[in-house]
């Protein structure tokens, strides 16, 4: 048989281009060369794609390869586009589709659809660029009309943790704001979980999703932010969790129904946070996590008994799954 072609496209014009870097060299570095010809595909920082490729948004036209697992995070990458452009093209592509990639990198449209999934969320808020701008302490007003501190306040669009604080006081909330609109015009200000405990599960699947062990983070700072996750070496994982059984299973649980609430596919790992009290609520999920050798969502179906490169074997057989499965459908009634 010969080789499925495959292009890895990472890089990209996020915020978290160097993240995407060090996923990349992890996936190039375990994929088997017996079974995939690789074509690495790196987007610079102001978004030029650096190998001589041309993309066509014509199903009938041959790009070179067969399929393309992105490696992008955030931006440009994690949220919808590159997936767009993929379908256009006809070429079947490794994780979530267009809508599950949109609606989970908008933290607020993700938030929406979970608390219509009937899932546990920490109370939060919108709040526009232009709002802010004009009417500050109006908005701060209805921000602690809704939420008591401490708050988190995230750029919308974003992973990795860039652009989040953790606000104590309404002394601190310009700060963050201002921090949070460097990065995207959209910001979700949630109420912070007292003393929480973060726990992360890893779902891969396309119909049938499976959640993985569970891990416990501990962060190095106050919370698990960019610094604690890719430059401190003293945050710790902890895997697996070492929660009760009823527990690990209400959560892995609620890992799936995060996953097909977004009407997500192949890979998405989802954060929750637990409360002293033992309540759990459900943070994000992300639908391209980081995938470095010690990121948690590889290491999590490691220690669930899938080896890094053959989680990759499983992603791409997914993905194959889901084009076949769209190219079954009618595009015409005549």
């Amino acid at each position: 048989m010969s080789k499925l072609k495959l292009a890895v496209i990472y890089g990209g014009r996020s915020g978290e281009h160097e993240v995407s870097l060090e996923s990349a060299r992890s996936v190039l570095a375990a994929l088997d060369t017996a079974k995939y010809e690789v074509m690495p595909i790196k987007i610079a920082k102001n978004g030029q794609w650096e190998t001589d490729l041309v993309l066509k948004g014509d199903p009938t036209w041959q790009p070179g390869f067969d399929l393309a697992f992105p490696v992008l995070h955030g931006p440009y990458g994690e949220d919808g586009t590159i997936q767009g452009l993929l379908e256009l093209a006809g070429i079947p592509y490794v994780g979530a589709g267009v809508l599950a990639s949109a609606a989970a990198m908008d933290k607020s449209v993700m938030r929406t659809l979970f608390a219509a999934a009937g899932l546990p969320l920490m109370p939060w808020v919108t709040v526009f660029q232009h709002n802010w701008v004009e009417n500050p302490r109006d908005v701060q007003a209805e921000i602690e009309k809704h939420l008591e501190y401490p708050l988190f306040v995230k750029p919308a669009n974003l992973g990795s943790s860039v652009g989040i604080s953790r606000v104590e006081s309404s002394r601190e909330l310009d700060r963050a704001i201002a921090l949070a609109l460097e990065f995207d015009r959209k910001l979700v200000i949630e109420e912070g979980v007292l003393n929480a405990r973060e726990i992360e599960c890893s779902v891969l699947g396309h119909n049938y999703p499976q959640s993985s062990v569970l891990g416990e983070i501990v962060p190095a700072g106050e919370f698990y932010d960019y610094e604690a996750k890719y430059q401190s070496e003293d945050s710790r994982l902890i895997i697996p969790a070492p929660l009760e059984a009823d527990l690990t299973k209400e959560i892995q649980s609620l890992a799936r129904r995060a996953f097909q609430a977004v009407d997500c596919s192949g890979m998405g790992r989802v954060d929750f946070l637990l409360d002293a009290a033992g309540r759990v609520y459900v943070n994000e999920i992300n639908t391209l996590p980081g995938f470095t050798e010690i990121s948690m969502y590889p290491k999590l179906w490691e220690a669930s008994g899938l080896s890094y490169t053959e989680l990759l074997d499983r992603l791409i057989e997914f993905a194959l799954e889901k084009h076949e499965e769209r190219q079954r459908l009618k595009t015409s009634l005549f």
